[in-house]
């Protein structure tokens, strides 16, 4: 089953949100740039990071490559930093690739056969691979073996080629699209969650001082209170709040310039951005706060519903502010309490039924 791509408008939508999770053109050499080389360098996912230090230290004891591991989670989060951090630990090159990008079986078995002994292949979405180059992949991970076709016609055979031990590091943000049998091949899986504000705070404060820029404590908080969870998100913001910083203050970022910054680019302390304000007054404002179909609400807001559901949604679903009923979308609570307006216990029990 292929993953469910965003239409044109939804993925133009995406891009033009300085809070979208997803990489940015311009965000590619800054992430180099943040990017840590080490486990000790990685910000959060304190769990995961404990748990991976032994798996690598023991795969280096026994002189073996590591297990295969699978990183679930959202976009932004530290996947592919992850991947490159265990191919340093593990001292061995990491060749990078994406679903998409794998069309077909040549494609995987140039990748294979270009790996040294405990190299990481990093699969970004790997979700998004063919069922045909899936089913190729299987062996290549199991048994370290692939089968190539010599010849045409009906003088075609397949011939088996041994390829390198090496560990494969998959990447995916819909798990729910993974096969069982793809699952079931890795040794490890890793879901990583979204950071709290201490964490992100910590890799403001790291990321300014790789920028070059003064940065304290209050202000690094403040940004990553609107980060949404997500670690590329607060250095999209560090970077726009060091513009301001630079051009309107005295060149350092406290929380009186990430005020200025934010206000300015329509994020509020939640991390909600003028997209996600109007879709919550729309939804009380209009239809006393639900239920109301996700068709009306695109209507109301003139965007296609897959923008709706994909770019504006997940996050005010996550964070509390919307919810789903089986007759349709109502504002909760906290969206009242949020925009500064009144809230009756009737609207809460008639959003139930």
């Amino acid at each position: 089953m292929a993953a469910k791509k965003l239409n044109p408008d939804a993925a133009a939508a995406e891009v033009d949100r300085v809070l979208a999770p997803l990489l940015h053109a311009d965000d590619e050499r800054f992430d180099r740039l943040f990017r840590p080389k080490t486990l000790d360098d990685f910000v959060g996912q304190e769990k995961h990071k404990h748990n991976l230090r032994v798996f690598v230290e023991a795969a280096k004891k026994r002189g073996e490559p590591l297990d295969h591991i699978l990183l679930c989670g959202p976009p932004g989060l530290g996947k592919t930093t992850l991947a490159y951090v265990l191919g340093a630990e593990m001292g061995v090159n990491v060749t990078v690739t994406s679903g998409p990008a794998v069309e077909h079986k040549g494609s995987l078995s140039s990748l294979f056969t270009r790996l040294q002994r405990g190299d990481v292949l990093f699969i970004d979405e790997i979700h998004r691979l063919s069922a045909v180059v899936e089913e190729s992949l299987y062996p290549a991970i199991e048994d370290f073996r692939i089968d190539v076709m010599m010849g045409d016609g009906a003088f075609a055979e397949s011939v088996p080629i041994d390829l390198k031990p090496f560990t494969l590091v998959a990447a995916t943000t819909r798990t729910g699209l993974l096969t069982k049998p793809l699952q079931e091949r890795f040794g490890v899986t890793l879901r990583l969650d979204f950071y709290p504000v201490e964490d992100l705070t910590r890799i403001v404060l790291r990321s300014a001082r790789l920028l070059g820029v003064p940065c304290d404590e209050a202000g690094a908080t403040a940004l990553a209170e609107r980060s949404r969870g997500t670690p590329r998100v607060a250095n999209r913001l560090l970077r726009r709040a060091r513009d301001f910083a630079e051009i309107e203050g005295s060149g350092g970022i406290d929380r009186a310039i990430v005020d200025i910054a934010c206000e300015r680019l329509e994020v509020d302390r939640a991390g909600l951005d003028e997209m996600d304000r109007r879709l919550l007054r729309t939804l009380i404002d209009h239809y006393d706060g639900g239920p109301v179909g996700v068709e009306t609400i695109a209507a109301a807001l003139a965007e296609p519903r897959d923008t709706v559901e994909d770019v504006y949604e997940p996050y005010l679903l996550q964070q509390g502010f919307l919810g789903r009923t089986p007759r349709g979308r109502v504002a909760t609570r906290r969206a009242y309490e949020h925009l500064g307006l009144p809230w009756a216990e009737s609207r809460g029990q008639k959003s139930l039924f």
